[in-house]
């Protein structure tokens, strides 16, 4: 694959993140699955169609491939997974190069499962940092549609059916804060975790991933929205 200064540059920020006790992910439960983490092009590529760019955690890479199929012959479709929350040091500048990839006609994002933790987001930063990396989005999107999705539920360790006591009402905060600042941005919100708030039965059982169902329930929910973005930009 060809690499471009931008994308070098980029791997660069994230060994120095890694290397950051802000930026780690020491939380091992929460992995992406075999393909890890990256900015994953299109597999094939038309160029007569518009070109979308999903930017997610592992609950990406669970629905992604849904995604792709669903759009297949209607978009090509561009992945960034990765495990970062908002404050992440070099976060914006990653984004930045990931954006350079473009242009993209719609971007659906999520930021959420990586920030629980107590101290990663201090208190009271949470929305003026999720408000910066939106305005960077916006100023470096080249005109794409945006749609912000929520979170998706954490249950309980070994029992799918059971929310989390400790990590889900932070989800929800988190959701819900984050919501206000796509209110705040006219960005539209694919709503995840009330998805699967009432499926509860589809988790996997490791308190953050769900069943191939599951999976399958997400893709087609963001393709929807995918699709709508696309049919509202021919307008």
């Amino acid at each position: 694959m060809r690499m471009t200064g931008g994308v070098v540059v980029g791997m660069l920020l994230v060994a120095l993140i890694a290397g950051s006790s802000v930026g780690q992910v020491k939380d091992k439960r929460i992995q992406s699955g075999s393909k890890g983490w990256g900015n994953q092009k299109a597999a094939t590529t038309d160029p007569k169609l518009p070109r979308v760019l999903l930017i997610g955690d592992s609950i990406l890479n669970g629905y992604r491939r849904t995604v792709t199929q669903a759009l297949e012959g209607k978009a090509n479709v561009d992945v960034w997974i990765n495990p970062y929350h908002q404050n992440v040091p070099g976060l914006c500048d990653m984004l930045k190069e990931v954006l350079a990839n473009g242009p993209y006609d719609v971007i659906h994002f999520n930021m959420g499962l990586h920030g629980w933790p107590k101290g990663r987001i201090p208190e009271g930063k949470f929305e003026p940092l999720t408000q910066k990396y939106v305005q960077m989005m916006r100023e470096n999107a080249q005109g794409a549609s945006l749609i912000w999705a929520s979170s998706t539920p954490v249950t309980a360790k070994g029992k799918p059916g059971e929310l989390d006591p400790e990590i889900n009402p932070i989800i929800m905060e988190h959701n819900a804060m984050a919501a206000k600042v796509m209110q705040a941005n006219n960005i539209p919100i694919n709503d995840l975790y009330q998805l699967m708030a009432s499926k509860l039965n589809l988790a996997k059982g490791d308190q953050f991933h769900w069943t191939t169902e599951g999976a399958v329930l997400q893709g087609q929910a963001v393709a929807e929205a995918v699709l709508q973005a696309l049919k509202n930009r021919k307008g």
